[in-house]
């Protein structure tokens, strides 16, 4: 294992190199060299800059010190760009201020617009705006009442279309997707519309079309099958203008499976669609759709995007697809080209100009809660762009409305290097940053550049896998506030322990989703509370979902290491643990010895079957104190210590590839609460051929060592580093711990 240093190091998500205008692949790592993304470019336009027209928005919602009327017409930030090659762009708004109803005022344009980049060379880092083209129905195209129905011009506003991508045709005019219908409106290059706005049509049956709770055509009594303002957010274009590729921000409201996002091909030869559809299937069921740009026949960039900004931020990644590669499930198949939460900025760029900014510093992040443009510019690199929601959103600067921002990524090979070999597995996520078990702290942790993350494991009424510490879920989530399950408040006998509270057991997943997590320990993790209530509980299926769509710090696939809870007690009442485990693993192509999984449990029992089910390698912990509750349960007197003798870890050996130790097992404490001296129990281990990774190694003063604590506070951090270099130099290989970032830098530093 390595790790390169500086900002591309710190960069998780990456580009793998291809020649200029070629899509990267990432989901293979035999496919080329790992770059990493690296920020060249940047420009702002002030969220306060107004442009010529009529006062705007009346009945905007008040936000961070501005309220409407505002005495011109607002930009608020792009949602759709068209590269004129000549270093200026036509960028478009969207409907205004965020709603149908408040966006009356709001004049739908395209402005020509001149970014005076920042870059490494200098640059006032300006957007310039040069002009506009204003939609516009002159001559009745658009078969309903338009704000300004009765003027000669009828100027189309914020009120009459959600306009939000866009692509130039070779002859000048423009397609644009917009969400209210939803529509694809054509216009000429002077904005005016040509043609009656063609609906979507449901390709699902080839009759009627789909409509959202916006449409002027939504009949009385009917249910919209698009979602509010979740239709055309995202359409790329084929180069020689025969076909738009629409995509829908949102799920189908009756659709099964609402991480599905329906792509559409459009010809706009015939204008009809031509019947052809494709399946792209979001990291979460909450996530949305951007953006998206044609690199190449059947080859598109998808921008994917959360609806969290700043510190909350876990999604706003750019995937790459190809419209002839589907996984089994017959969703296409994404590889990750840039997370935009962690982007390489050696020339710091930004830190002079937004000083103080959330993300802009030696790591770069793009954490806005809209990014909703990206293209490929004509040398290959990307261009990226934010709507900032005018003037709701406040990502850099709490309580400051968000400027307009662009910026352009190029790519940067990574330094091969060198490394110590220890591995650094995230314990549920980044669970020192972010509360536990939650995709933010998975993320993060990948952004911290462990090696691995480590789901604990546990089922759902309904036999689904989902992502807790425990099945008892009143300290881990907001169950307890819930008063629609108060009644399922009950009391339990879980590995002869009694204990009371909610149980993912008695929750179908539709139910446990309407959860949000909390912080497991907020006496000493205050900090991590101010995400309290963001978060869904994670399935399964989505942490490996994220696992394999991302990156380590050295472009290697990014590992995971689920351990299955109390597989003994699941098995007794009916859900088992192990089956489903190994089916959502090999139906994500994880099924080989050499593939980045490990499969962990504190019990022997359900290991011996997993090492007859899957080829991935198995950890057996153990801890500091106490027996296998499977042993316990069939009268075999071996307790934890009896496995870490030679001989019992002879026996471990014969069935799993790892010992995954509680720290004492491996140098326990002195009566005074300083280290000891090493046990045998490492040496063993390497002995008997197993790997040894110790658990968990936390940097607050509550779980250290006492002469690696920083003062009395229990809350503050001590030397965590320092801790760890003595389990390191024992020989331990590889660790979990709540703060990668820390343990990375432990382990590095000490190489």
């Amino acid at each position: 294992m390595r790790r390169v240093s500086a900002a591309a190091a710190l960069a998780a998500a990456m580009f793998l190199t291809t020649t200029p205008g070629a899509v990267a692949h990432t989901g293979d790592p035999g496919r080329g060299p790992a770059t990493a993304p690296v920020l060249e470019q940047r420009a702002t336009l002030s969220a306060d800059h107004l442009a010529e027209g009529p006062p705007s928005g009346a009945a905007a919602t008040p936000a961070n010190g501005r309220t409407g009327p505002f005495d011109g017409q607002v930009i608020p930030g792009f949602s759709a760009m068209v590269d004129n090659g000549d270093g200026t762009f036509w960028a478009m708004p969207d409907n205004g201020f965020g709603t149908q109803e408040n966006s009356a005022d709001f004049l739908l344009r395209l402005y020509r617009i001149a970014p005076q980049w920042e870059s490494a060379e200098g640059g006032t880092g300006d957007i310039e705006v040069q002009d506009f083209v204003p939609l516009r129905d002159p001559h009745h195209r658009v078969p309903f009442p338009v704000v300004h129905e009765d003027t000669e011009e009828r100027l189309l506003t914020g009120n009459d279309f959600d306009v939000e991508s866009v692509v130039r045709q070779p002859d000048g005019t423009f397609w644009i997707g917009e969400e209210f219908g939803p529509f694809l409106l054509h216009v000429d290059a002077e904005g005016v519309v040509l043609e009656e706005p063609v609906p979507l049509a449901d390709v699902r049956d080839g009759e009627g079309t789909l409509r959202s709770p916006q449409s002027p055509s939504l009949e009385d009594g009917e249910q919209p099958a698009v979602g509010r303002s979740k239709g055309f957010e995202a359409m790329a274009g084929s180069k020689n203008g025969r076909y738009l590729y629409p995509i829908l921000e949102g799920a189908l409201a009756d659709d099964d499976d609402q991480r599905r996002r329906l792509v559409l091909e459009f010809d706009t030869r015939t204008r009809e669609y031509t019947g052809r559809t494709w399946d792209y299937e979001t990291d979460t069921d909450a996530n949305l759709v951007g953006d998206a740009f044609l690199t190449k026949q059947n080859r598109l960039l998808v921008l994917e995007r959360d609806d969290f900004d700043g510190a909350a931020a876990v999604t706003k990644r750019i995937y790459a697809v190809d419209l002839r590669r589907t996984d089994d499930s017959g969703h296409l198949e994404k590889d990750l080209v840039a997370d935009l939460l962690a982007i390489g900025n050696p020339a710091g760029i930004g830190t002079g100009t937004s000083p103080g900014a959330y993300g802009v510093g030696e790591q770069f992040s793009f954490p806005q809660q809209s990014v909703e443009v990206v293209l490929q510019l004509r040398d290959g690199r990307l261009l990226v762009g934010n709507d900032n929601n005018y003037p709701g959103n406040d990502a850099r600067y709490p309580g400051t409305s968000d400027d307009t921002e662009l910026i352009v990524l190029d790519r940067e090979r990574l330094d091969p290097g060198a490394g110590t070999g220890t591995e650094v597995i995230g314990h549920r996520g980044a669970s020192g940053y972010r509360p536990e078990h939650t995709l933010a702290a998975y993320q993060l942790a990948m952004t911290q550049c462990a090696d691995y993350i480590e789901p604990d494991l546990v089922p759902t009424r309904d036999g689904e896998l989902v992502a807790r510490h425990e099945n008892e879920i009143g300290g881990t989530t907001d169950v307890e506030d819930r008063p629609e399950f108060a009644e399922r408040r009950t009391t339990k006998v879980i590995d002869g322990v009694e204990v009371t509270g909610w149980f993912t057991e008695d929750f179908t997943l539709a139910e446990l989703r309407t959860l949000r997590a909390e912080e497991r320990i907020p006496e000493l993790r205050a900090g991590n509370t101010v995400f309290d209530g963001l978060y869904p509980v994670p399935t399964f299926e989505e942490v490996v979902d994220l696992a394999r769509r991302s990156r380590t710090c050295d472009g290697e696939p990014m590992g995971i290491a689920p351990e299955l809870k109390h597989p003994a007690y699941f098995d007794s009442i009916g859900l088992s643990l192990e089956e489903k485990a190994v089916e959502v693993l090999e139906a994500n192509g994880y099924g080989d010895e050499e593939d980045p999984v490990v499969l962990q449990s504190f019990e022997t029992a359900n290991l011996r079957e997993l090492d007859g089910m899957t080829d991935v390698r198995l950890a057996q912990l153990v801890n500091c104190s106490g027996a296998p509750f499977d042993l316990v349960a069939a009268g075999d007197p071996r307790t934890y210590a009896d496995l870490t003798t030679a001989e019992g870890l002879d026996e471990i050996a014969s069935y799993a590839d790892i010992l995954g130790a509680c720290k004492d097992v491996m140098i326990p404490r002195e009566a005074d609460d300083t280290l000891g001296e090493p046990t045998a129990v490492i040496a063993d281990a390497h002995a008997a051929g197993l790997e040894v990774h110790g658990w968990t190694f936390r940097a607050e003063n509550a779980f250290l060592p006492a002469e690696h604590r920083a003062g009395a506070d229990p809350r503050e951090h001590g030397d965590l580093a320092g801790e760890i270099r003595a389990f390191v130099e024992a020989g331990m290989d590889g660790l979990f711990s709540d703060h990668p970032d820390l343990a990375v830098a432990a382990v590095d530093d000490g190489s």
